[in-house]
């Protein structure tokens, strides 16, 4: 098993499919870009498939989402969910995305064993969608969500980050929006996570400022004490129920105690945690044909040296090289 020096089980595995996005929003890379990772660098569909065969045959992972960048812009993206749905034991399988491609592919990953989506919304007008990712590509994401939610991948989740002066009076319309429509809502504070390390945590909306705006029209119930687990999201039960709103309060609200998550970047990097700033190489180990049990061995020494946490609230906390889009969320 995948176990650190604080007795933490890592079961969750993240992998990043690609450092490429068709957005640019505005807390994550600048308008230009960034440059991205050259194709010999990066994981081969092969390569993804053995490493989640180690991870989930060998080391106990039970649960894998994939991530990027955009993971719909990975060509192979469909061959590889099926591949992995063939695994025994077979691993839990979420995907999480722009949703701009999502109304095409919904239904063939349905098909090749994805279990369900977190699909990153942040606005209900397409003019501030407009602004914070600077592509005029609102309805596509609203159409990727129907097409998610009729192909069964189910609970869709909503991921929505509020930012000062765009979309922070938003957060009631958004949970109203996501009641109406079927979909679990989970607000996220920003994290320095931008490639342009323009982050600043007294500029940023925290968790609290989000739920006193969504108690100015709902009343929201705290799950009980043992139903969070190792999930990121605190969640509430909006109106008594059935409907829920979760918050991820990275930044004030740290849950690092009870993380059970391991990452994979997009050229086979082990991360700890989103906001390491140390990697360990597995690309190097498979290229060089190095049997699975020396991976194994490696990644699990890589886990046992996981920090207790984040290194947020240092005071000599700096951000990770790397952006969001190349680490994967």
């Amino acid at each position: 098993m995948l176990i650190d020096t604080y007795g933490r089980v890592a079961t969750d595995l993240r992998v990043s499919l690609t450092d490429r996005c068709n957005l640019r929003c505005t807390y994550c890379m600048p308008e230009e870009g960034l440059q991205w990772l050259a194709k010999p660098d990066l994981l081969s569909d092969d390569e993804i498939v053995r490493l989640v065969r180690i991870a989930v045959t060998t080391l106990g992972v039970t649960e894998v989402r994939f991530t990027g960048g955009e993971p719909l812009l990975r060509p192979g993206l469909v061959s590889i969910v099926q591949r992995c749905a063939e695994l025994a034991p077979r691993p839990r399988m979420s995907l999480t995305t722009n949703g701009i491609g999502l109304k095409r592919t919904a239904a063939a990953l349905k098909a090749a064993g994805l279990d369900r989506v977190n699909v990153s919304l942040d606005t209900l007008r397409p003019e501030v969608f407009k602004t914070l990712t600077r592509r005029d590509r609102h309805h596509d994401v609203l159409a990727g969500l129907e097409a998610a939610r009729d192909a069964g991948l189910t609970p869709v989740k909503v991921n929505t980050v509020l930012m000062p002066g765009l979309n922070d009076d938003e957060a009631p319309d958004l949970l109203a929006w996501a009641v109406e429509h079927g979909y679990e809502l989970r607000f996220i504070e920003q994290m320095p996570l931008d490639a342009q390390h323009g982050w600043k945590r007294d500029g940023m909306i925290t968790a609290g400022d989000i739920l006193a705006s969504l108690r100015t029209r709902f009343d929201l119930t705290p799950e009980d004490d043992g139903e969070r687990g190792s999930a990121p999201a605190e969640r509430w039960t909006v109106d008594g129920g059935p409907h829920r709103v979760g918050v991820i309060a990275s930044v004030t609200r740290p849950f690092c105690r009870a993380c059970d998550r391991t990452r994979l970047t997009a050229d086979g990097q082990v991360r700890t945690c989103l906001f390491a700033r140390e990697e360990t190489d597995l690309r190097g180990a498979l290229r060089s044909e190095a049997p699975d049990e020396e991976i194994a061995r490696i990644w699990k020494q890589a886990m046992w040296g996981k920090k207790a946490g984040s290194g947020l609230d240092d005071p000599s906390f700096l951000q990770p090289d790397r952006p969001m889009s190349a680490i994967g969320g």
